[in-house]
């Protein structure tokens, strides 16, 4: 049940938010393979791009992103199921626990397997009207690409994201049992984990306000709900992180763009590398600078959660360090799942971009060292602030003596 459920619920999340795409409209029934190749994408399967254009043509693609909004839907519904049978107990032996991980990530492999053989298709791109169009039929070279999932690869990191799924549930939840052995751990651990799941999620729901007020004020329903429903949390989380204060490189060049908001692509539209930081989106609209007003209240608020739910004999200096690993970790994370790289390019007789337009190329990658380092120094700030605050609050191991 668990595994159905998180089948059900990333295959309706990608269904839904290609449909407001207007993948529907593709050729050839490719529309149940796209969903598929988009759930495969999001446990961190292996999707390749091929083209075909004839012998004298060629074609290169390649894609690397992950639809999170499709891997948050999945991760929540796994967790769910995995922690059900588990809860209301204190402890449980490790052979228990790898027993039931065991089975559900022999059933997630068979999941993903179906997966994969669905998961693939061609489509013929027409060249229009004019020299290229002509030249094509003459030669037979009318370019087709495809995509088709690496079975073995996908089968790899789909258990790997499993695996990381119910290690983030096992150190979150209080109604997760532990081995005795790693009693001593949650203390320090999971206040700190479970705070840091809020922030992200906080920042989720967030970005999911906003986006439903661009639909009531600006309009663009369809092309705001796709973006929702497949790429919420890249975008939200890639706002987190500039908000700490990180930068990002990449470029957009082509047809192909960033989708919301408009001012990422201005940014990034160059034909060289460019940084994307608070400073370069501000010289196109100044409001980004709430960006740092936000995260500066969430990550605070995060740090006031996790020193309220730790016990009380920590100190602040204690707190400040569980948070300093913590947001460390969390915007590690971020940085590796938010990045994107996609290209396409077509050539016939050596030169390129013949179909008018259909060469393009999003890049996005995070400058790791600087956020790590910004993520460590506001982790060590707030948890000492909220490690203060939180002593204004009734925490666990706080026992009131009544003076009488």
């Amino acid at each position: 049940m668990a595994v159905l459920a998180s089948l059900v619920a990333m295959a309706v999340v990608a269904a839904l938010g290609l449909w407001a795409a207007g993948a529907t409209d593709l050729p050839g029934g490719a529309f149940p393979s796209v969903v598929a190749a988009v759930v495969v994408m999001a446990v961190g399967g292996s999707v390749g791009l091929s083209g075909d254009a004839g012998a004298i043509a060629e074609t290169n693609a390649g894609l690397s992103v992950l639809p999170l909004s499709v891997s948050l839907a999945g991760a929540l519904a796994i967790a769910a199921g995995f922690l059900r049978p588990l809860r209301h107990r204190a402890v449980a032996d490790a052979k228990e626990l790898a027993g039931w991980a065991g089975r559900i990530a022999v059933l997630w492999l068979l999941l993903l397997v179906g997966l994969g053989l669905l998961a693939r298709h061609r489509f013929r791109i027409p060249l229009g009207d004019g020299p290229a169009a002509d030249i094509g039929d003459a030669l037979d070279s009318s370019p087709e690409v495809g995509f088709e999932t690496d079975v073995p690869l996908t089968l790899l990191f789909g258990l790997l994201w499993l695996a990381g799924v119910l290690i983030v549930v096992l150190l979150v939840s209080r109604a997760a049992p532990l081995p005795a052995r790693l009693l001593r751990f949650q203390e320090s651990v999971r206040p700190a984990a479970f705070a840091m799941v809020v922030l992200l999620l906080a920042y989720v729901a967030l970005g999911f306000v906003i986006g439903l007020g661009v639909v009531v004020t600006r309009g663009h329903a369809a092309a705001t709900l796709a973006v929702l429903l497949l790429g919420l949390p890249n975008l939200v989380w890639l706002a987190f992180t500039l908000g700490l204060g990180a930068s990002w490189e990449g470029r957009v060049d082509g047809p192909f763009g960033l989708p919301m908001p408009q001012v990422l692509d201005a940014v990034l539209r160059r034909p060289d590398d460019t940084t994307l930081s608070l400073n370069t989106l501000a010289d196109h609209d100044g409001r980004v600078w709430w960006l740092l007003v936000v995260a500066a209240v969430l990550v605070l608020g995060a740090a006031f959660l996790m020193a309220a739910r730790s016990p009380v004999r920590m100190r602040a200096w204690q707190h400040a360090v569980h948070m300093a690993v913590a947001l460390t970790l969390t915007v590690l994370a971020v940085c590796l799942l938010a990045g994107v790289s996609a290209h396409y390019g077509l050539s016939l007789l050596g030169i390129g971009d013949l179909g008018g337009g259909l060469s393009g190329l999003v890049e996005l990658r995070p400058v790791l060292w600087r956020a790590l380092v910004l993520a460590l120094a506001w982790g060590l700030v707030s948890g000492f602030l909220g490690g203060l605050f939180a002593r204004r609050v009734r925490r666990r191991g706080k026992v009131e003596v009544d003076p009488g």
